[in-house]
């Protein structure tokens, strides 16, 4: 017996050399090379991704990647590089084989995308359980971007709320103010644009490698306030790279006379990173087919840079942005030249001032029950003073600083569960001064824990999350509230086959009140008007459900989005019936109401150099009680238009219509129906370790006279007319 288990001991490490044979020989190795499409020269430095297994590696200086032990499975691989649209293949991978996939890059056509938003982590915008819209930097250059709504407007689900094109706010499936939250690298910037129709959000659009947008309730990773979604600023400098990449973007357009120029530069070693941004924008009084709009100029002004140290294992990097703005508000022609109302002002102009500094830090790759935790700490401090033109004196001034803190836990896979969980927080010290000083000055304390879990099958994924958050006011002078609620949602995403992807979501979620909806007193005319806050305001709470029908292959791009939310305790203003200050007084009630709707895209191939695309969104909100509509929801939307490719050039003419909006709150007017005809183009000149991107836009090509039914001003300031945009990016890697 003795003899039998001293063979045994020593048969042991043979027999644990052997399984490591078998199992390396079960694995694969993954190879390619990623090469730009005009040209065929090599790019170097693109990340290239496993996204199943968070697996990253970055090409050599011949465009060559390789990934060895990778495990049998299908699998999703992207090709990345700031400021360039994503590229991304499917592939199954077999035990002992060597797999090939080759990337040719084209900086200019239409393409699925990476997100990170939805999920805290990497995945694919047709695997997302959210439904997710990504606008990459070249398409925000060839928008107007002198505003996060403007260059938002026509995306899939989303419209612009605005007081003039220097304020203008994404509004997602009819959700406005404080149901949206606006991020920045997934942390809030510590703006007022939810308070008011006249606020604008403080983020340079020009500087950022892309814009993502969660559609629905997205409450479980970034607050109570993601009630209606999430639309967060990218600008990447996420991982350190060897030797300079830059861009310079210019732009310049008719009609607004709008002219601006943005550039940054990264310099890297193997582990450290460098880099700093800057730019400026110009817009004039913009042009109608009625005329003239009066102080509608906008100016914007930014600077931001920072370091990061990027180790194997961890990283820490710090980053500092400033942000300075001056817009004016369009007034009545009337009152322009004098012959003002009770209660009413002359031309007025805000000067939005943000600073922020943020720090970041992580870990990653770690072998126990962690594999990576990610730790973000930012301090913002904003104001604007709103600064009466003629007189030049300040009106009322603003002042909201914060602190925020997020830390975020990636767990160890454990065969099909991956997940994560984190905390997060703030504090924010609020201040007004003047006319319209309607709130107290208040501290507001916030905390919540989370966490999102995700069970995935061969073709089916079940995904669970649940968020606990506390909100708590502190007013000078008026009654202390705290609101303590839970979020919870589950989601189940199968794939049809055929890159085929069904997604159904249910979301139970709860929001807050606002500050300023419990707490404003006082005329208001950057809402229009007279606001009476309500101190007992109860949270709401919401249940919402998602369906989602989803196709993504090399001839089709097709998706189909029905969305159902029930809000109990929903606030908004009813009007009292009475004028004060000029303004309808109105007082910040709750009742229950519903938002429905639908959404639609599809892009298909008619032949190998072009493409028909067209999308349609429509919402219909309302207050379930009375069957009253709510204010400020977009009408029936539709975009049809075809895109050509001639080698490095493409155009895409395409018509935006608009039904008519007559379904309106008491406060509101009817909007007519239109469709605006637009022409875009670009040609694109890539080289090894440069490419040029030449973009001309022609808007408004019939000069239709049309008004935007979420603008608070569409009775005397319509849409812009007639004009040509044209932008110039050179991109150096």
């Amino acid at each position: 017996m003795k003899g039998l288990r001293g063979l045994q001991l020593l048969a042991l490490p043979a027999l644990l050399a052997l399984g490591a044979v078998v199992s390396l020989a079960q694995t694969a190795e993954l190879r390619g090379k990623v090469r730009l499409a005009v040209g065929g020269d090599p790019v170097h430095n693109a990340r290239v991704t496993i996204i199943q297994l968070s697996r990253s590696t970055e090409t050599e200086k011949d465009g060559t990647y390789v990934f060895t032990n990778v495990p049998p499975g299908r699998y999703e691989i992207s090709a990345t590089m700031e400021r360039l649209p994503d590229m991304i293949q499917r592939v199954e991978v077999a035990g002992g084989a060597t797999v090939t996939v080759d990337f040719d890059f084209r900086l200019d056509t239409l393409r699925e995308q990476v997100t990170v938003t939805a999920s805290g982590r990497e995945e694919t915008t047709l695997n997302a359980i959210a439904s997710v819209n990504v606008l990459g930097s070249i398409d925000l250059a060839r928008r107007n971007a002198i505003s996060l709504g403007e260059a938002l407007d026509n995306e899939l689900g989303v419209a612009k709320r605005s007081f003039g094109p220097g304020n203008s706010r994404p509004v997602v499936r009819g959700f406005d103010g404080d149901r949206v939250l606006v991020l920045q690298e997934g942390v809030g910037i510590g703006g007022l644009g939810f308070q008011s129709g006249d606020h604008a959000e403080p983020i340079d659009l020009l500087s950022q490698d892309r814009i993502e947008v969660v559609k629905g309730p997205a409450t479980l990773l970034y607050g109570s306030n993601a009630i209606g979604g999430v639309v967060n600023a990218i600008s990447g400098h996420e991982k350190a790279h060897a030797g300079t990449r830059g861009y310079l973007t210019s732009l310049g357009s008719t009609t607004n006379d709008q002219y601006g120029v943005s550039a940054g530069i990264e310099f890297g070693t193997e582990n450290w990173l460098f880099w700093g941004n800057g730019g400026g924008q110009r817009a004039g009084n913009y042009r109608t087919p009625l005329g003239t709009i009066a102080n509608s100029f906008a100016t914007t002004g930014n600077a931001s840079g920072g370091l990061g140290y990027f180790g194997g294992k961890g990283f820490l990097s710090l980053n500092y942005t400033m942000d300075r703005r001056n817009y004016g508000i369009p007034t009545e022609p009337e009152e322009e030249h004098g012959e003002e109302e009770e209660g009413h002002h002359g031309a007025v102009r805000l000067n939005p001032r943000r600073s922020s500094l943020q720090m970041r830090a992580g870990f990653q790759d770690l072998a126990g029950a962690i594999n990576s935790g990610n730790f973000t700490l930012q301090y913002n401090d904003y104001q604007h003073a709103e600064i009466e033109i003629e007189e030049n004196v300040i009106g009322t001034e603003f002042k909201n600083r914060s602190f925020l803190y997020r830390a975020v836990f990636e767990q160890q896979r454990r065969g099909r569960l991956t997940g994560s969980f984190g905390v997060s927080g703030l504090t924010r010290k609020f201040k007004s001064v003047g006319e319209e000083a309607f709130a107290p000055p208040t501290t507001h304390n916030n905390f919540a824990a989370f966490g999102l879990q995700t069970v995935s099958f061969d073709r089916v994924a079940l995904q669970f999350g649940a968020r606990v958050e506390r909100n708590g006011y502190n007013p000078t002078g008026l009654q202390n509230r705290s609101f303590t609620g839970f979020s919870g949602s589950s989601g189940l995403r199968i794939s049809l086959g055929g890159s085929n992807i069904l997604v159904a979501n249910y979301t139970h979620s709860f929001r807050a009140p606002a500050l300023e909806e419990l707490y404003n007193n006082g005329p208001h005319p950057g809402n229009l008007t007279y606001e009476v806050g309500n101190p007992s305001l109860r949270r709401e709470r919401g249940d919402g459900i998602d369906l989602s029908l989803r196709h993504s292959s090399g001839r089709m791009r097709a998706e189909t989005n029905f969305f159902y939310y029930a809000m109990r305790d929903f606030v908004y203003l009813a009007p009292t019936g009475e004028i004060e200050d000029g303004l309808i007084k109105a007082r910040y009630a709750q009742g229950s109401s519903r938002f429905t709707g639908i959404e639609g895209r599809l892009d298909f191939s008619l032949t190998s150099n072009l493409w028909f695309l067209s999308s349609v969104d429509y919402v219909n909100a309302e207050l379930t009680a009375s069957a009253t509509p709510l204010p400020r929801i977009p009408p029936l939307r539709a975009r049809v238009g075809f895109e050509a490719f001639f080698n490095s050039f493409r155009i895409n003419p395409e018509i935006v219509l608009a039904r008519a909006q007559e379904r309106i709150f008491s406060t509101e007017t009817p909007t007519a129906g239109y469709g605006v005809v637009n022409l875009n183009a670009s040609y694109t000149v890539a080289g090894k370790h440069v490419a040029h991107v030449f973009s001309v836009n022609g808007f408004n090509l019939t000069n239709r006279l049309y008004r935007n039914h979420l603008s608070f001003i569409k009775e005397f300031a319509p849409e812009i007319g007639r004009g040509v945009r044209a932008t110039y990016t050179i991109r150096f890697y």
